[in-house]
């Protein structure tokens, strides 16, 4: 049994947020035995605590001191649509339209419904995100985050009074028109804009400032999950895949920092995800990831075979 067979079966005793995906992503399982593990995952291991933590309000947690709702609401959406359960699961649905009533925004930006997003690029790009991926596609925000595309490609939370983009940021927006041109089957304006978002990354090799050519953030090196707001070259790699794109010399220096950052044992550390206050990890850090490993398996994959 090869090294990255071992490390595959690893990854199936795993939770079925893992199972469902690495069987997507790595074997040769059917589509009905992917769809099957997949509805596991709203009812069994980490997902159930997370949707559990909703309140009777639609919110997700925070309201003491220094823990702002919003921050919780952005932040435990994220992990759910990460995990992946099937949106149309009665229990999910029943919480993302709990959501989509009750949640805003806010004061300070206007009060909007959550999935109508707020003033900030990198925050709005998730919240598509979330919303396309569970069935709130919100058109009024692509188009918002389309319109505010810097003239390097990129997207910026400090725009306009910074001109340049941002890793940080654009690798959330680029998520989040993904997954809205998945959700309504194709919007060309989010399309030319991703496309441009992803040039971005590629002429600063995933990792670089075009300017000089230095690294722009040791932590680009570390990889963690859930990404939250960091960038690092595993998170732009994995959106690259997700997108489809081939191969390119430009990514070469990423694609071996992704294996040099692996273990002995075949597996990938989580290094670049610290909890945020009162919200938590899935997977501790510091230790083998499934998650990351997960990841880093798929991106390998699809750029060797590509």
């Amino acid at each position: 049994m090869s090294r990255d067979d071992e490390v595959i079966d690893w990854l199936l005793e795993g939770d079925p947020a893992v199972r469902w995906q690495a069987m997507r992503d790595l074997t040769d399982a059917s589509p009905d035995a992917v769809a099957a593990e997949r509805a596991r995952v709203a009812h069994e291991g980490w997902c159930p605590g997370w949707l559990a933590r909703q309140r009777p309000d639609g919110t997700w947690g925070g309201g003491g001191e220094g823990e702002p709702t919003w921050r919780f609401n952005l932040d435990i959406l994220e992990i759910i649509r990460l995990l992946g359960p099937d949106p149309a699961d009665p229990e999910v649905r029943r919480r993302i339209e709990l959501t989509r009533d009750l949640v805003h925004w806010p004061d300070e930006f206007g009060s909007p419904p959550y999935f109508e997003g707020e003033v900030e690029a990198c925050i709005n790009g998730e919240v598509l995100s979330q919303g396309a991926f569970f069935g709130e596609p919100t058109r009024s925000l692509a188009e918002r985050l389309v319109s505010e595309q810097l003239a390097d490609g990129g997207w910026n939370c400090e725009a306009p009074q910074s001109s340049r983009g941002s890793f940080n940021s654009t690798i959330r927006v680029l998520e989040g028109l993904l997954a809205y041109e998945r959700a309504v089957g194709g919007w060309e304006p989010a399309a030319a804009a991703r496309a441009r978002g992803e040039e971005y990354l590629l002429e600063r090799g995933m990792l670089r400032r075009r300017s000089t050519g230095e690294l722009v953030d040791e932590g680009f090196l570390r990889f963690g999950w859930p990404g939250r707001w960091l960038y690092d070259v595993l998170r732009g790699l994995d959106h690259l895949r997700d997108a489809g794109r081939g191969t390119d010399p430009r990514l070469d220096e990423a694609l071996e920092i992704v294996r040099t950052r692996r273990g002995a044992d075949g597996r990938w550390i989580a290094e670049n995800a610290p909890p945020e206050p009162g919200i938590g990890e899935v997977e501790p850090s510091g230790e083998p990831s499934r998650m990351v490993t997960l990841r880093a398996l798929r991106v390998l994959r699809h750029f060797d075979a590509a």
